[in-house]
């Protein structure tokens, strides 16, 4: 049936059709099907998953099958539909159905002395929540489509698993339709049918009055891997640009803001974010008095000048924003000298130079580290004067810079995002008034100074909505900045714009075109690394190869994985040779939990041997233990990952040298790794909120840890398991068993 969007003049009748056709597919019982259900409404969406859920998971008329011995329990009834939550923090639907058939295998029924019994059929399962990953970062948003197209391969592997043995019903709004037909072609490809259902859209957040809850639904184990710093992380600190930003005034001083994709302040940025969400409120004191006595004029005497500029002033002397007696007479004097000028009906030209110094020495105060909001305020009011009287002056497009560089940093102080995009899209207008202005023929380093800032707002706006369309625009920014800044003129302001560009394309890359984008991304990043010296400048150098470690890892997910983890694993290896312990532990600890999750990926390839998986395995290990070392030696608010995300990663990678059939271990060796694996999970546990998603999913993985113990080693096994699980636990954990 067609998937195109239909206009419905009765939307009951027409959605009373679809769902009759839908249950009759799935009540059909047949083998690798693949169905998808559209629905914008959630409300509509829930009402009829619960009722497919109520009608064909038990249907009137199953039995209870009791084993012959007596004194085992009777097999519970098994469902013939299971419904499941995707799984946000690792959105892969294969093994989500494949851990339910290991949590929950078919029942053997028919059993005798002299039959051997069979199983009974395997569920049909109906997925939802995909609308959810639309407020999870982006990274996620790929992972998900990632793992659709794993789905030929899985379907292709029929030894492996238990995939699509049944039926697959998956949930999706129009939006993420179109994305699985653009992403996921091999998944599009493998569709039974679509099933269109007819309502208004809901919005994504939680709504208290409709719950996703369906009759007879369990609690489940998520037998996935949580990638952490590769998903968040990455499209936040671990990407910032070298010298990133170069949001420069026009005399080029040694001033550098943060990073537009470090959501985090690093510790050698002037911006400090504390300084910003600790402005002082305004103070009743008295008129500041210099040493030489010379008292500022009172307010009324300063009638010609802007009363919000005039009030701003005031309060950077009386609250000492501006500590030095020499520098308070210096802005009191320049207050008097504009409202004399004023008084004097002097020209334009003369007021709007006059106003400049003010707003000058305003911008020299931040330049050295007093950037908070009184003084950025002072600056943009005295900037924007100075171009309101002399629309002509040569200094206009240098003036038109700092204003929208100014603009930028209010955009960065205030404690809520409120009016952030106000302030950086009026940032963004000054930058492109001062493009305006300049010829890049004869101010080449000026045009491409302000092109880069252009591409680094934008970078920032992104944030706000139409991210494809902001990182688009940031790449034409610098890619015309870099028409201009040429290797020969200036080789490190060249490597930073080139790394900015690289950090742009990979941002693009997670909205568009990936495999181009993060090639583009790639080749960006190498050739800023070849202008930064390892000797030199070996954090640069580190940082860079870090973002190209994190290029590749991407770049894994759509082609060649194994060739690009290798790369990306090459070049994370090199990057902690200057990314080391003792010279920026933060970026250390990153890089190595980076380089453990790409060893974990490469070592459960399909192509991966099994002596090769079991090798990449104990360096997943490594990598996360050095990462989980550091992390704890640190305050948490420098890292850029997710500390508990880690634990829970070294568990599953303990779990899985455990139970793999193909390592000879003793049992011994087999209870280190099962004891390791639940002790990471419990620390994961005891940092989680118990109402989170992610504490659920968690506590699944400590389940599933204490039953290998069983398996593995038997009931002494599992009370060795008990006695380390924290005894709140234990009436959570022994139903389970």
């Amino acid at each position: 049936m067609s998937v195109n969007d239909t206009a419905h003049t009765d939307n009951f009748s027409w959605n009373r059709q679809v769902y009759h056709r839908l249950k009759l597919a799935l009540s059909l019982n047949l083998r690798r099907q693949l169905f998808l259900a559209v629905c914008d409404d959630l409300h509509l969406r829930n009402q009829v998953a619960a009722r497919l859920h109520s009608t064909l998971a038990y249907p009137v008329g199953q039995i209870l099958y009791q084993p012959e011995d007596s004194f085992e329990s009777s097999t519970p009834a098994y469902p013939r539909l299971a419904t499941l939550r995707l799984n946000l923090n690792d959105p892969n639907p294969i093994a989500q159905i494949n851990q339910w058939l290991t949590s929950y295998p078919p029942p053997i029924i028919g059993a005798s002395k002299d039959t051997p019994g069979r199983p009974l059929p395997i569920p049909a399962f109906q997925i939802v929540g995909v609308e959810l990953l639309t407020k999870q970062p982006v990274a996620v948003q790929r992972l998900f489509l990632h793992y659709l197209r794993l789905s030929e391969e899985y379907l292709a592997n029929q030894e492996s698993n238990s995939f699509l043995e049944s039926s697959l019903l998956l949930w999706v709004p129009r939006p993420w339709l179109s994305a699985i037909q653009q992403s996921a072609p091999q998944f599009w490809r493998c569709r039974t049918g679509v099933f269109m259902f007819a309502g208004e859209p809901t919005p994504t957040s939680h709504n208290g009055a409709y719950p996703e809850r369906f009759a007879g639904s369990r609690s489940l184990d998520f037998d996935d891997f949580e990638p952490s710093l590769l998903e968040e992380a990455v499209a936040q600190a671990e990407l910032k640009a070298v010298e990133s930003n170069e949001l420069k005034f026009e005399d080029d001083l040694d001033f550098e803001p943060e990073a537009p994709v470090d959501t985090t302040p690093p510790p050698a940025v002037p911006i400090s974010t504390s300084e910003i969400l600790q402005i002082q409120g305004k103070q009743e004191a008295p008129l500041a008095i210099s040493n030489n006595g010379n008292k500022l004029p009172q307010l009324p005497s300063l009638a010609h000048i802007s009363k919000d500029l005039t009030e701003l002033v005031l309060e950077t002397i009386n609250s000492k924003i501006i500590q030095d007696d020499e520098d308070i007479s210096l802005a009191q004097q320049m207050l008097v000298e504009i409202e004399k000028l004023h008084s004097q009906e002097a020209s334009g030209e003369v007021l709007s130079a006059a106003y400049h110094r003010l707003g000058n020495y305003y911008r020299l105060r931040i330049e050295q580290g007093q950037s908070n909001l009184e003084n950025i305020m002072v600056a943009i009011l005295a900037y924007q004067e100075a171009v309101t009287f002399d629309e002509t002056s040569p200094q206009l497009p240098d003036i038109l810079n700092d204003l929208g560089t100014l603009y930028w940093m209010l955009y960065r102080t205030p404690p809520n995002s409120e009016e952030g995009q106000t302030y950086i899209e009026q940032g963004i207008e000054f930058y492109k008034l001062a493009l305006k202005l300049i010829s890049p023929q004869t101010n080449p380093e000026t045009y491409a100074r302000v092109q880069n800032n252009l591409g680094t707002a934008y970078g920032d706006l992104a944030r706000f909505g139409n991210p494809a369309e902001s990182w688009q625009q940031a790449v034409i920014a610098y890619n015309e900045a870099l028409r201009y800044r040429t290797t020969a003129m200036e080789p490190l302001k060249y490597a930073a714009c080139q790394n900015n560009l690289g950090t742009a394309y990979w941002h693009l890359g997670q909205y568009n075109q990936p495999v181009v984008n993060l090639k583009k991304a790639i080749a960006a990043y190498n050739l800023a690394l070849a202008h930064y010296s390892p000797e030199y400048e070996p954090l640069k150098y580190g940082m860079i190869q870090n973002n190209i470690g994190t290029a590749y890892w991407n770049l894994a997910q759509y082609e060649q994985p194994a060739h690009h983890l290798k790369m990306a694993i090459d070049v994370y290896t090199d990057a902690l040779k200057y990314r080391t312990p003792a010279a920026v532990p933060s970026g250390c600890a990153a890089t190595e939990n980076n380089l453990g999750t790409a060893y974990w990926h490469l070592a459960n390839l399909s192509q991966t041997t099994k002596e090769q998986r079991h090798k990449y395995l104990q360096l997943c290990i490594a990598a996360y233990d050095e990462a989980l070392a550091l992390a704890h030696s640190l305050n948490p608010a420098v890292l850029s990952f997710d500390v508990l995300s880690t634990h829970n990663n070294l568990g599953l990678a303990h779990y899985q040298i455990a139970t793999d059939q193909y390592f000879n271990a003793d049992k011994k060796v087999r209870s280190q790794h099962l004891e390791a694996a639940l002790e990471n999970h419990l620390q994961a546990l005891n940092g989680l909120s118990k109402q989170a998603e992610a504490y659920q999913t968690t506590f699944s993985y400590v389940v599933k840890t204490v039953r290998a113990f069983h398996s593995e080693l038997g009931i002494q096994g599992q009370n060795q398991a008990l006695s380390k699980v924290p005894s709140q636990l234990l009436p959570e954990i022994l139903p389970k068993l």
